[in-house]
């Protein structure tokens, strides 16, 4: 189904992203590529749908790649797409519309299908993947995690024979992440060829054939299920993989409001507009010191409550004082930094170094060193930051964060798409601001990751 015969590609300034890879991929299996950031992962999965090398003028590529019977590179994507599909990391890279539904038909109205087999299908992909709570929706009102499975949606609604998913758990929560087992499960018994690129590797133990490692663009093992399953926790370490056994977040909870040392959020209320609150009189406390994780279901309101905290959204009703002193809304941006869930938006400059210097003009050469060393981004200094993998972009992000000498520092989501390695690194930059003073709070569904590095937990309901 999947065939990949000793493939070398280089991207334009002649970095070698893949050396000499080869493997297979049977009708029905489903095949785990893993591996620390920026080992090649992504780089196979556009190699399999054809973004390589149709989108990658100048590139070197040797080698060969077939899927379902066709010559990649000699097919037109059109071709392609129509048995192909593949949900992307960033999701929002993948609409073409401003509403749900009309996302869920696009793909169908593109082969040209019948109005009614549209229908018929897109009814019948809301109740086998259970998401009858995305119809009507506008894109842009949904969270990161509704997003994601919105866009795998729609490319389960074209029915093709083969998936490829990177970063399919990016942002998703328990119960979406249950889903989304359930929805790889419904594939892999239909026969369909799954490939998925991952860190999050615990939800897909009984899902997989094989595990494909790669490290630094090459094949260095490839597992049966029960190899991989079998690794001590020492070789997983080695390797740079997160847990394969699920995580429990077993901490106390987040603080009374009323602290007059730190962040004190009172009764507060936020929406859009005119329509119903998102949040609606939440009340805690967060202190220097500690880290507080902010956790909840996909669409609960942990964004919004970020854009409030930071002065990006008014509360309707409430008060959030730092240090007993309340603050309206224009203060809090003076106080407060916040790396976003979708850092594309905040990553501005033409070099990681630059970037880091827009955040504070002031920085000596040594202390943006120091901080890119820190987060594994110093070889990439030069490099544009819309040129850097996911994870390598949100780590840049944090960077930005640290040099901005904020009172309030805020992640959204901040160790979407990073191996084990990066996430302790992100946990220990954590852990080290708050010790410096600052109000730390972490948005994410990643247990793992806040059960290393925060002390108290917000749930969100």
């Amino acid at each position: 189904m999947i065939k990949i015969e000793h493939v070398s590609f280089s991207y334009a300034k002649g970095y070698a992203a893949l050396k000499d890879v080869s493997f297979t991929a049977e009708p029905g299996e489903g095949i785990l590529l893993c591996g620390e950031s920026g080992c090649g992962k992504t780089t196979v999965t556009k190699l399999i749908n054809g973004l390589i090398p149709a989108f990658t003028e100048g590139c070197a590529l040797t080698g060969k790649v077939t899927a379902d019977g066709l010559t990649v590179a000699k097919t037109p994507l059109y071709e392609l797409a129509k048995r192909i599909g593949s949900v992307f990391q960033n999701p929002k890279s993948q609409f073409f519309n401003l509403d749900s539904d009309s996302e869920l038909a696009f793909g169908l109205e593109n082969e040209g299908m019948a109005p009614a087999e549209i229908q018929s299908r897109i009814k019948e992909t809301v109740l086998s993947l259970r998401i009858q709570n995305l119809l009507g929706r506008d894109i842009f009102s949904m969270s990161g995690g509704e997003k994601q499975t919105l866009a795998f949606a729609s490319v389960y609604a074209m029915r093709p024979r083969i998936f490829v998913l990177d970063e399919p758990s990016a942002n998703l929560d328990s119960g979406a992440m249950e889903r989304l087992h359930d929805q790889i499960a419904l594939l892999k018994a239909g026969g369909h060829t799954i490939l998925i690129a991952e860190h999050r590797l615990a939800f897909l133990m009984d899902l997989i054939d094989r595990a494909v490692y790669m490290k630094d663009g090459q094949i260095q093992n490839i597992f049966t299920v029960g190899e991989f399953r079998a690794l001590t926790e020492q070789q997983r370490i080695q390797m740079g993989l997160r847990t394969l056994l699920p995580v429990e977040v077993e901490l106390p909870a987040a603080r009374e409001a009323g602290n007059r040392q730190g962040l004190s959020v009172e009764d507060l209320t936020c929406a859009f507009g005119k329509k119903s609150p998102v949040i609606g009189k939440l009340s805690f406390s967060a202190v220097p010191g500690e880290v507080l994780a902010v956790t909840g279901p996909n669409g609960v309101g942990k964004t919004t409550l970020t854009r409030c905290l930071c002065g990006l959204l008014n509360e309707k009703a409430g008060t959030v004082r730092l240090n007993g002193k309340p603050l309206r809304a224009k203060e809090r941006q003076r106080a407060a930094f916040c790396v976003m869930q979708d850092v594309n938006h905040q990553l501005f400059s033409d070099s990681v170094w630059n970037e880091c210097g827009m955040s504070d003009s002031g920085a000596a050469p040594e202390q943006i060193e120091a901080v890119l060393a820190q987060l594994q981004l110093l070889s990439f200094r030069e490099n544009h930051p819309m040129a850097l993998s996911g994870g390598q972009k949100q780590r840049l992000a944090v960077a930005t964060a640290m040099l901005s000498h904020k009172k309030m520092l805020i992640f959204d989501e901040p160790t979407s798409g990073l191996d084990y390695a990066r996430m302790l690194s992100v946990a220990r930059v954590v852990r080290d601001l708050a010790k410096q003073g600052h109000i730390v709070l972490v948005v994410s569904h990643d247990h793992e990751f806040l059960q290393c590095a925060c002390d108290r937990v917000l749930t969100l309901v």
